[in-house]
Order: structure tokens, then sequence, then C-alpha cells
């Protein structure tokens, strides 16, 4: 088939899906469908921003059920996950199901401790020195028998297992009826193999033409080598402005005494020697060295934290060698479980022993109640591993509404791999070799008109913030605009307590409305709560940034206190910057400006959701028209109409507020 032939064939089938599911059809979303059906006959990578309500998942999913080969779809967070699993994909196979040579099947797949194991609800969870329990007493006992009775019920009625259809539950209570992939007996030796819920999951996926995915689980498969997804051939990476973090943080492992004296616990019922004493007497050692090095990263190990680590590592190695190997056809799961906690211990201190210049360590303090301080060691970037891993072997789509930052694909393509000398225009074709992997950047625009549905107002009148939190100048500039919103209001704060100060301050001197601060209770109810009464303010954090979706009247002012910078004792950043100053980069611009500038157009996101939304985004912090970097920030938002006038902005909340 041509490549015009190619594209009227796309175009006709997301046509007729758009038609079938009662949708119009969106300029934006017919070029990014020809635009991903090309990347993946031509094999090249595909940057494509796609702003909030351009239809982006139909316009990945028709052209990904026409490929001749599987593709992989993959999200940050479950909410997407959701709404492609549960709404748009079976409205899709419903509309597409009848056409000739189009293979509807798909498939979810999570990683193996996101679905309830049935040998461990059947025969009870190892405790801490493997024995096992049949259930825990208390109220925790309740919960777990309830979720021992819904794993029967699915495996019963055909269902999924998974964790998110779960009734009610804690990590804690999900634990005792879960294992990990290191805990698991394998089909083989587990007398419930042929019912096992993620065995059953893995063999859908193989039968699939699209498997759906998360970020991690895509990045334990295809960055660090552990097969986790039938063999695939294009990924499409949604929200991929997560990506980048997500990987990172599947790629980091924590080491604290408390991980050493549960091993070596565990490890003690199956070994006759002195291995697992050993191993314990080793966390006396890591305790006495964390306690030695300072908070925060750690540049370099000390001779005492170096002798600690290779205590441990050699400890963990003999001890994994003392375990005998199972001997009949069932496996023992106490077993596997000290088995797979003594191998996820030697793991982790032979990384950080091996003190990698690829790898930042660094010291965490916890609270005493969740295990006190542990250290944790991360990859310094993952644009290498991403390209020589991933985008050597797969044709990769990355999508989001916030790819393009400083008003430009580079940034965002050179932390995923992509080199900018290997971009290639519109018209072009270049062929992929070993050391050039052409990829293509389009924007295909928004069906909002933030010109006239948004004012951006940067208050420039208000002092720099400081270090001490909000000072009063802010906090009259907050209920200034919160009173003219009359509540529809969502505070976004670069801090709890930044957020705790304002609601407190929202809630004396404008009583009248309601003011909910992020901790108070669940996310999802403080949502519900929103939602229900224009009357009303959320404050919150970092996960208020993103993900959020709340159109309509609900939202008519999102407030941003400061520029969200990372902190300057971030262990990760702070190093990641430090590395791109040393190669002779800005690594001001790279990693701080380049995080903040993404996480303000995140934030600013929340605001117009609908073509019938409108409303002010007010930044309290100056700097963004200021300060040089400012520009980049402001070329990585919508392109609002902007003001520094705090009048005009309080008027348009006013006149928004009175309908």
């Amino acid at each position: 088939m041509t490549e015009a032939a190619e594209t009227t064939k796309v175009a006709a089938l997301l046509g007729e899906a758009v038609e079938a599911l009662g949708g119009q059809e969106r300029p934006g979303q017919v070029q990014m469908a020809d635009a991903v059906a090309r990347a993946m006959t031509d094999d090249e990578h595909l940057l494509v921003q796609a702003g909030t309500g351009t239809g982006k998942s139909l316009a990945y999913l028709v052209p990904s059920l026409m490929h001749d080969k599987r593709v992989v779809v993959a999200t940050a967070t479950l909410a997407l996950q959701h709404q492609l699993v549960e709404r748009d994909i079976p409205r899709l196979v419903d509309a597409l199901k009848a056409k000739p040579g189009i293979d509807t099947s798909f498939a979810v797949l999570k990683g193996r401790s996101n679905y309830a194991c049935l040998h461990r609800v059947r025969e009870g969870a190892p405790d801490d020195q493997g024995a096992l329990v049949e259930l825990p007493s208390g109220s925790m006992g309740a919960e777990v028998l309830k979720l021992r009775e819904w794993a029967e019920k699915e495996s019963e009625t055909g269902g999924t297992g998974e964790k998110d259809n779960a009734p009610r539950h804690t990590e804690k209570v999900w634990r005792q009826v879960s294992v990990s992939h290191r805990e698991c007996l394998s089909k083989a030796k587990c007398p419930f193999g042929e019912e096992c819920f993620a065995e059953r999951a893995r063999e859908k996926a193989a039968e699939s033409q699209l498997i759906v995915t998360n970020h991690s689980l895509l990045a334990i498969d295809a960055i660090e080598g552990v097969p986790m997804i039938p063999e695939y051939d294009v990924v499409v990476v949604d929200e991929a402005h997560e990506v980048t973090a997500r990987i990172t943080q599947a790629a980091t492992d924590e080491l604290s005494v408390g991980d050493l004296e549960r091993a070596a616990r565990r490890a003690q019922r199956y070994v006759e020697g002195d291995e697992a004493n050993d191993l314990d007497d080793a966390a006396g050692s890591l305790q006495d060295a964390i306690a030695r090095t300072e908070p925060g990263r750690i540049d370099r190990i000390d001779e005492q934290l170096a002798d600690a680590l290779v205590l441990v590592r050699d400890a963990a190695r003999a001890c994994l060698s003392a375990i005998p190997k199972d001997s009949g056809e069932e496996g023992d799961p106490g077993k596997n479980q000290a088995k797979g906690g003594v191998q996820e211990v030697f793991t982790t201190a032979e990384r950080m022993a091996a003190d990698l210049d690829s790898d930042v360590l660094w010291r965490n303090d916890r609270d005493p109640s969740r295990g006190g301080p542990q250290l944790c060691v991360a990859p310094l970037q993952v644009w290498g591993p991403m390209r020589d891993k991933l985008l050597s072997d797969k044709t990769v789509v990355f999508t989001s509404a916030t790819l393009m930052l400083g008003g430009d694909f580079s940034t965002v393509a050179s932390s995923l791999g992509l080199k900018a000398d290997e971009r290639i225009a519109t018209t072009e074709t270049s062929p992929r070799t070993e050391d050039v992997l052409p990829w293509r950047g389009i924007d295909v625009g928004s069906p909002f008109n933030y010109g006239q549905q948004a004012i951006l107002y940067v208050a420039r009148h208000l002092p720099p913030p400081g270090r001490d939190g909000l000072v009063r100048a802010q906090l009259d500039e907050i209920v200034d605009l919160v009173d003219a919103a009359d509540g529809r209001t969502l505070g976004l704060f670069s801090s709890k307590r930044a957020a705790e100060a304002a609601a407190e301050e929202v809630r004396k001197r404008l009583p009248h409305l309601t003011t909910l601060a992020q901790g108070e209770a669940q996310l999802a109810e403080l949502q519900k709560q929103f939602v229900a009464d224009p009357h009303t303010c959320l404050f919150g954090t970092l996960s208020l940034w993103q993900g959020l979706d709340v159109p309509g009247e609900t939202c008519q002012l999102v407030l941003i206190d400061r520029i969200p910078f990372p902190r300057p004792d971030d262990p990760l950043m702070s190093a990641r910057q430090k590395a791109a100053d040393r190669s002779g980069g800005n690594g001001f611009m790279q990693v701080a400006a380049t995080h903040a500038a993404l996480l303000l157009a995140q934030g600013t996101g929340r605001l117009i959701r609908t073509t019938a939304d409108r409303g002010v985004v007010a930044v309290l912090d100056p700097r963004l028209v200021t300060a040089r970097y400012g520009n980049f920030l402001k070329a990585s938002l919508p392109p609002m109409w902007t003001t520094a006038d705090p009048q005009v902005a309080r008027n348009a909340l006013k006149r928004l507020a009175a309908g």
C-alpha cells in the first residue's frame, strides 16, 4: 500500500470511529493519526504534542490496530489506563470489529504484584521467619479475609484479579494476598499456576494486537532487560512528559538496616550454617556507617561506608548460596520469599558498592515509624539506556500535551535519548542506521482558543519568593484573588507548608467559602467535594499539578505560588545539574529550568479542559517576567493573554463568578 493510500485509509477509519462514538472530527486528531501511522510504517520515532481535547487516544489507537505487528501503549497514570481500557478501546473495538483486516484484540498487562496470588490467598502469607500464617489478627485480618473472598470470586468468574478492582485496602493488607516477581513460585511449581491471574494476563497479552501497560513495566522490560511483555514492534508512550521520571523511579534501589534484618530473619529458617547470622551482623556495620554519613547526596563514599556495603554484599551472596534449592515439584513459598529478600539486598548492595559514575547515591532520612534512614541509588540519567535499549530496537511514539519546552522539542527529545541533529523535516525521509535514529516532532495544536479563554496574570509587584514560605503580601494577594473568584480555585503550591498556610489564611478571612487542603482526606474525596460546590478552594502540592481534570465552573482560578524549581538539596536533580555543568552545558537551564517548565505547563493545563472553560492562571512569582529564564518558561505555556495588572485579573474573575 502506498503512503497516500495508507493515509487515506487511516483517515477513513478514524472518521468512522469518531462518528460511531458520537464525536466530532478535529483537524489535529487527523494530523496526529496520519503522523503515527507514518512513523510505524517508516520505522521512525515521533514526538507529538497534542493539547487537551485533541482526542489523542483515538489518534494513536486507530493506527495501532491497523499496524501489522503488536503495539504496546504505556501510560504513566492509572486514570489514563482506566480510561483506555474501560472506555476508549472497548468503544473503538465495537466501532471497528466488523472491518476486514483489523485485529481488535487487546489486553492489559501490569507487574506481578498488581495481581492477587492464589497460592498466597489459599495457603497464607509467610511471616518474617518464613512460616505460613493463615490470617493476621484484628481488623487487618478482616480486611485480608475480604480480599481473599474477592480473589476467589474473581477466579470463579474469570475476573482479572487486579489490585485496582479489589475492595478498598491498604498497601500492607494487599501484600498479604500478592507476591513480587522474585517471590513467585513460577507457574511450573505453583499448584495454582493454571489459574494464576498474572499468568492469564500474560497469555492474553501474547495473543493480542494491542497491549496496555505502564511506564514502569515498560522500563523493566526494555531498559532493565527483564522479560515482562510479549514481543512487540512499536511502543506508544502516552503522558510522555513523565516517562523519564518513571524510568528513573523504576531503576532506583533502596537499602536500609531494616531490609537486612528482615532478609536475615526470613533466611534463618532455611540456612543450617551461620550465613543468616552473618547477614544480620552486616546490618550492624551498615547501621554504624549510615549513622556517620550526612543526609543528602554522597559524592564520595568514605572507607567505612564502602567497607560496610562490601560486607553486606558478600554476606548476602553467601546467604543466597546457603539456601537449598527445592527438591520436589512444588516450591516452598517461604523459601522463595526468603531468597527474594536476600537477592534484593545482594543486588542493591553490589550496585552501591560499585560506586559507578553513572549512578547517584544518597542518604534519605525517613521518619522512624517508616524505617528510619536508608541509602538510595538512582541513575544519573536515563537517556543513554533509553537510546541503547529501547529506541535502537523499537519504533517509539511519544505523546503528551506538554512536549515543547521553551517552544521547542529539543529539550524533551534529548532527555529521551534522541539527538537534535537526527530530527527530520516533514517532507524528508531518513533511513535508520546503527548510529542514527531519525525522529520527527509535530505540534497538532489544541481545539482551545487560549487567547480568548484564559488570562495569565503574573504578580510582578510582589517580592520574589524567599525560603521562609509565604509572606504577608502573597497571602493578601491569594485572599483577594480567591474572593474575586468566589471560590472556584485550585491552588498549586511548592510545599505542604505553603499550601496549609494559604488554606488557613483563606479560611480565616473568607469563612463563607469552603477551603480544602491536601492531606485532610483522600485525594479522590477532596476532588469530589471540590467539584460538588463551586464556592470551594482546593490547595495542595505536586499530585495536584498533573492529572487533575475538573472542567467547568469548579475551577476558574489556578493559583501558583512560585516557579516550581527542584529543591536545591534534591540529590538527583543537583547531581544532574552538576554533571551538565561539568560537561560544558548550562546545568540550571538543562535541569532546573526544564523541570520547572514542565511542571508549570502541567499546572496551567488544569484551567482549560473544554472549549467552554474560562479563567485565570495567577502566578505569584515575579521572576516569570523579570528573570532571564522567564521567556523560556513562558514559551512552554499555552498562548494565554497576559497581564501584570492585579485589578484586571480580579475584574475578570468577578465577571466569571457573576455568570
